[in-house]
């Protein structure tokens, strides 16, 4: 749309006042006055629900007359002789990519900044974010309603952006056919009539494009690789890894736009090479991929669905040669908890690129019923392999799946113990591969007889390791009797007649539960030492114990 900024600059004119995402200039004053103007009128554009605040140079303020400017930002420099463009981006915090437009209206130079709104925290010039009071530029923290505000509202949909720069030209012809494939494959009743669409009419169909205009959604799925300069400073990028199980990086490749075909190159990088294990009731041995494809294919989408593209960060797939996978996407967890997905039974009701994640749906790219995780622990449970471990830190997403039976009996066992539900069997992995449970869970399952021990110090039940067939490891966990040990300490000093302090350490730190931690295990033989000392078995002399 070659007249879309003119057609703006002129409805820009028209507004009765200046706004607070809206001020009008004459002349370039100072870079600093500039860079103070964006910062408040990316502000002001947030609190406004706009997308964009606007610069405007070459209008008389107050009769919003156009009246020129000699002012030309591609030729005015900043202190120190530096691009002036450059010299405010790198002082605005964060970092927002403001564009510049220098046009012709009526034969006069004028000059339009468009500013995109702030999201989520206030945008900063020289770490002061500022704020537009009426037709003035103030500091922001001089008005605390607003910062409030602004740090509690969200942006619109960026996904679902118009790049007005982009045309058809910019999508890939090979990804269109593809998506045109896949789209009459949901859609069968409509496969006649998809034929006869063109590709904008298709598009717009698919809810890739909006009303022929191509979207950020359109140039991640669809688009060019080069295209992806119209996403900046958002950046597009998959990133695969292979790591040997030292942790010493041995392989990577990097993946670019569109990701409708990248998903299967991702995918087939991707060893998944074959695993051996015995199912419950059987001699013979089952061999399966290490990874089920539907996981694979879930995990990354979810990460394309849901990554924080205005961060910049890379979405990462991690194969490792100790069998485990992890796909990391940056972007807070928008549910908070994994639990809040899995225990729910309804789609989530707000996603950060909800434009991105329909088109994927439309695509056949995500679950169109939002069970998609839920099923992955499903699918993993079944195998008796550990379910998925997410971390939710840092500002990103990070999904580590293993593919290997941990401890094989255990796993298959459990699946026979009744009333496990989802809940019980998600706690109880955590217990078992030593991760905290909330005070909920651990009462729940304290309830159901299927754990013991204190806060921090869980352990599965004796009942449930009966089921199990885990006696053994459930006396690991919970150790034995001070008889037991008592016993032990006697027969160590008949033997070897005296013994320091450190050589009970050493002679029973193996012996004692595996639930305590070193420090628990110092001061459990301390209070054992002592209590034989009270039953005079045995005294102190001499930096020694002995027998009485």
């Amino acid at each position: 749309m070659p007249d879309y900024y003119q057609h703006l600059f002129l409805s820009l004119v028209q507004q009765p006042t200046e706004q607070e995402w809206l001020e009008f200039k004459h002349n370039f004053h100072s870079s600093e006055e500039v860079g103070k103007r964006i910062s408040a009128l990316a502000n002001g554009a947030c609190l406004s629900g706009k997308k964009f605040g606007y610069l405007v140079f070459g209008v008389e303020d107050g009769t919003h007359n156009i009246v020129g400017t000699s002012f030309s930002p591609k030729i005015k420099k900043a202190k120190g002789n530096e691009d002036l463009e450059h010299w405010l981006v790198s002082r605005l915090s964060p970092k927002i990519h403001f564009t510049i437009h220098e046009l012709q209206i009526d034969g006069k130079a004028v000059v339009l900044f468009e500013i995109p709104a702030a999201t989520n925290t206030p945008v900063s010039f020289l770490h002061e974010p500022y704020i537009r009071i009426g037709s003035f530029t103030k500091l922001l923290k001089q008005y605390p309603d607003q910062s409030r505000k602004l740090w509690q509202n969200r942006a619109d949909d960026w996904s679902a952006e118009i790049c007005h720069k982009a045309t058809l030209e910019d999508l890939d012809p090979k990804a269109i056919a593809v998506a045109r494939q896949v789209f009459a494959e949901k859609n069968k009743r409509l496969a006649e009539d998809i034929k006869g669409w063109d590709d904008i009419t298709f598009l717009n169909k698919a809810k890739i494009t909006i009303r022929g205009q191509i979207t950020n959604s359109a140039i991640i799925l669809l688009g060019h690789y080069e295209s992806t300069y119209f996403l900046s400073p958002a950046q597009a990028h998959i990133t695969w890894i292979l790591k040997g199980t030292d942790g010493i990086e041995k392989d990577y490749q990097h993946f670019e736009p569109p990701f409708l075909l990248a998903l299967d190159e991702v995918y087939n990088k991707i060893r998944n090479l074959n695993y051996r294990y015995m199912p419950a009731g059987t001699l013979f041995p089952e061999e399966v991929q290490q990874y089920d494809p539907y996981i694979i294919r879930e995990a990354l989408s979810n990460a394309i669905g849901h990554q924080d593209y205005q961060l910049g960060g890379r979405i990462t797939v991690v194969e490792k040669e100790d069998s485990t996978l992890i796909f990391q996407n940056s972007g807070e967890f928008i549910p908070k908890t994994i639990e809040n997905v899995l225990l729910q039974d309804a789609p989530e009701v707000s996603y950060r690129n909800p434009f991105l994640v329909n088109a994927m749906v439309s695509l056949n790219m995500m679950d169109t019923i939002g069970s998609g995780i839920k099923t992955m622990y499903q699918i993993q449970y079944k195998r008796f392999f550990p379910l998925p471990d997410y971390e939710l830190s840092d500002n990103r997403v990070r999904v580590k799946f293993t593919g290997k039976v941990l401890d094989q009996e255990y796993a298959k066992q459990l699946a026979q113990v009744g009333n496990l539900s989802l809940h019980d069997i998600i706690a109880l992995d955590k217990v078992q591969k030593r991760q905290a449970i909330t005070e909920d869970e651990a009462e729940t399952l304290r309830k159901k007889s299927l754990i013991e021990g204190r806060k921090n110090n869980y352990m599965i039940a004796a009942d449930v390791a009966r089921h199990t067939e885990q006696q053994a490891e459930y006396i690991q966990m919970r150790g034995l009797n001070d008889d037991y040990y008592e016993t032990a300490i006697l027969e160590f000093l008949k033997q070897f007649e005296q013994a320091q302090r450190s050589d009970f350490d050493k002679f029973l730190s193996n012996k004692l539960p595996d639930i305590l931690t070193d420090e628990q295990k110092f001061h459990k033989i301390k209070n054992l030492l002592q209590k034989m000392k009270r039953k005079k078995l045995i005294y102190f002399e001499g930096k020694v114990w002995k027998l009485v």
